[in-house]
C-alpha cells in the first residue's frame, strides 16, 4: 500500500496538481493464481501492455546534458503524438500523461557522476488479436525511430506489465457473478439455506491469468446458512 500510494504522489505532482488518470499498473509479480481470490473471478484482457524506460546522458557539462535529455525527450513525445497506438506517460502504479510542461521535473541526477536521466513509461494500446510478441515489438520500434540528442540513451531494462483502464467500471458485472454464484450454491443446500455476502464493498483487485490477460476479482466471503439465523 506504502508503494502504491508513493506512487499517486509522484504521479500528481508531475502531473501539477492535476488528478491521476485511472489507468493501474499490473506488475509481472502477481502472475497465475491469486491464492487470496474467490473462486468466481472476471476475465479480461488488459488495456495496455507497459514498461518504463531510462532515459540517461552522460555529457560531461551539465547545462549541456540536460538540453540534450530535454530534446530527447521532446523528441519521444512528438514521435508518439505521431503513432497512434503508442502514448507515453509517468508515475508508478498509478499513470498521466507526460507533457513537455514536466521535462525538467523528470530530469534527475544518476548515482554516477557527469550522468543525469529520466524515466518514462511507453503504453501500447492492445488490441483483441495482439500478440505479447507484436506488443513488445510496437514500443521496440518507437524506442528505435526516436532520435536521440548528442549522447542520450533511451534502455529498454524493466519488464514489461500490463495496465488496466478504471478497473471499477467492471464492478456491476462482476457483482453480477458473485450473486448467481452465492445463489446456486445456497440452493444445493436446500431451499431453507440462504447465502449472506461480505467484503463486496472492497475494491476490485486482478491477478495475471495471462500474457496479456487479467482476472479481476473481489476479495469476498461466503456463507450459507440457515434461514433466519443470526
Amino acid at each position: 500500500m506504502k508503494k502504491f500510494l508513493i506512487g499517486v504522489a509522484l504521479a500528481a505532482s508531475l502531473a501539477g496538481g492535476a488528478g491521476a488518470q485511472e489507468t493501474v499498473v499490473v506488475t509481472a509479480e502477481r502472475i497465475g493464481y491469486d491464492s487470496e481470490a474467490p473462486s468466481v473471478t472476471l476475465a479480461q484482457r488488459a488495456d495496455h501492455l507497459i514498461t518504463k524506460v531510462r532515459v540517461v546522458c552522460d555529457t560531461r557539462d551539465t547545462a549541456r546534458r540536460k538540453d540534450e535529455l530535454r530534446q530527447t525527450l521532446r523528441g519521444m513525445i512528438e514521435e508518439a503524438s505521431r503513432t497512434p497506438s503508442i502514448s507515453l506517460s509517468v508515475g508508478d502504479e498509478m499513470l498521466v500523461d507526460f507533457t513537455q510542461k514536466m521535462l525538467d521535473k523528470v530530469i534527475v541526477p544518476d548515482s554516477k557522476a557527469d550522468t543525469s536521466d529520466a524515466y518514462v513509461v511507453i503504453r501500447t494500446e492492445l488490441t483483441k488479436t495482439d500478440t505479447f510478441d507484436d506488443a513488445t515489438q510496437r514500443i521496440k520500434d518507437f524506442i528505435a525511430h526516436t532520435p536521440k540528442s548528442g549522447r542520450t540513451e533511451i534502455l529498454n531494462e524493466q519488464p514489461f506489465n500490463l495496465g488496466l483502464v478504471k478497473p471499477e467500471r467492471y464492478r456491476a458485472e462482476l457483482v453480477a457473478r458473485i450473486a448467481a454464484d452465492a445463489k446456486q450454491t445456497a440452493a444445493l443446500f436446500g431451499p431453507d439455506y440462504t447465502p449472506r455476502l461480505e467484503g463486496l464493498q472492497r475494491k476490485i483487485q486482478w491477478y495475471q491469468s495471462g500474457q496479456l490477460d487479467l482476472a479481476l476479482y473481489i476479495p469476498y466471503s461466503l456463507v450459507v446458512a440457515p434461514r433466519g439465523a443470526p
